[in-house]
């Protein structure tokens, strides 16, 4: 049985050296590695060259284009009989291939294999964390705190892409928490590119789960996923999205922006981009499925979240306000405006120092994302290689 693993990436030869080396110390020799080197500057095809590895195969684009379009430009060229998707600053941990090959064998070759994972931070990356971390995903509801593999039934898979349709995230829909069969990738193929929309994973990994037959639950941490200080979640978590979205280079279809002009508002480009996921997800099987984006949901995020910036003291949040008053219906304004309002007026006469708290409460509140925490993993980790070679994964599965 053949892996291929898809590695996009784009001027971070040092980052992508680590996650390459997360493969070729794994104890299993099928497979690949697919390089689809996004025009970058640096030599990464010289490096490639230099690992002397046939197995690991270099394509670069002629031009610098969107994540989306790079990640079906990797996909293109691997031919793996299962597939994961990892980011230049991600890694496998030990006994992927080995672990997961059994484990394909066992259940008969699932469509989907859903798995746990790490969650790394570079030193210096994360706010309030100057010497990075390393966290388990291993208490999120999808795993039912056991550490043995199971089905979810259908109804269940299905539900969790209606809950995402609803705003409500009830699964991680990072790409590399799922190693997809071929099967399922030529299945989908009817539905147009694997990956669409301005954020690929929040469309594919919601698809999958709409249309796999077979899913299988794998709770190990099998894989991690890194922030570096050149990752979208360093943009992301320090208040850089407009820079993230430089780095993503994804910008809606035209059509579907002109049609959701009366639905978008200011706010987070995040929800925004997770609007515009679930809209082409319930484009691509409104005819098959009971879906529907429920765009009401999707404007109360956006509106808590401006609120909750003016409360954190963001640069221009009082601004946006006042251009999202003019876009918010009678409606939103009485039910949601106000009382934001008051939340908001009252936090300025509280002491500085519970801002954020209060701020992170009001996101909270909409119940866009899951409420469990990622525990801590104890140890030093000056990079991903060390989570690799340092951790287990079997740590922080709830015995």
């Amino acid at each position: 049985m053949k892996f291929s693993v898809l590695l996009p990436t784009r001027n971070r030869q040092d980052l992508l050296s680590y996650a390459i080396e997360t493969v070729r110390r794994q104890d299993y020799a099928d497979w690949e590695v697919i390089v689809s080197d996004n025009f970058s500057k640096e030599d990464i095809a010289g490096y490639v060259r230099s690992l002397g590895d046939l197995r690991i195969k270099y394509f670069r684009t002629d031009a610098f284009i969107s994540v989306t379009e790079n990640w079906n430009n990797a996909l293109d060229h691997s031919d793996g009989d299962y597939i994961i998707m990892l980011g230049d600053d991600d890694g496998l941990m030990k006994g992927y291939f080995s672990t997961l090959s059994q484990v394909i064998e066992k259940y008969d070759e699932p469509d989907l294999i859903y798995t746990s994972a790490y969650l790394y931070a570079y030193p210096g990356v994360m706010p309030g964390f100057p010497g990075g971390f390393l966290r388990s995903f291993n208490d999120r509801e999808i795993y039912r705190s056991t550490g043995n593999p199971f089905w979810l039934r259908k109804s269940e898979s299905e539900s969790l892409a209606k809950y995402s349709l609803n705003f409500r995230m009830r699964f991680d829909y990072n790409m590399q928490f799922s190693l997809v069969s071929r099967k399922m990738v030529r299945t989908m193929k009817k539905y147009g590119p694997f990956y669409q929309s301005p954020y690929p994973d929040y469309y594919a990994s919601n698809a999958m789960m709409l249309k796999a037959e077979r899913v299988l639950v794998v709770p190990q941490p099998l894989i991690t996923i890194g922030i570096s200080p050149k990752s979208f979640g360093f943009y992301y978590f320090n208040d850089l999205e407009s820079k993230g979205n430089e780095f993503l280079k994804n910008v809606p279809e035209p059509d579907m922006a002109h049609r959701l002009k009366q639905v978008v508002l200011p706010g987070t480009d995040m929800n925004t981009s997770w609007l515009l996921s679930m809209e082409t997800l319930a484009r691509n099987f409104e005819g098959e499925c009971a879906v529907r984006v429920n765009y009401d949901r999707y404007r109360i995020l956006q509106i808590c979240a401006a609120y909750a910036g003016l409360v954190s003291g963001k640069a221009g949040a009082r601004s946006l306000i006042d251009d999202m008053r003019g876009k918010m219906t009678i409606f939103e304004r009485v039910l949601y405006g106000v009382p934001l309002s008051i939340v908001a007026a009252l936090s300025s006469i509280t002491p500085k120092r519970h801002h954020t708290s209060i701020a992170k409460l009001m996101i909270r509140a909409t119940g866009s994302h899951q409420r469990y925490g990622c525990p801590m993993i104890d140890g030093e980790y000056l990079t991903i290689l060390d989570v690799f070679e340092q951790a287990s994964i079997s740590a922080g599965i709830a015995k």
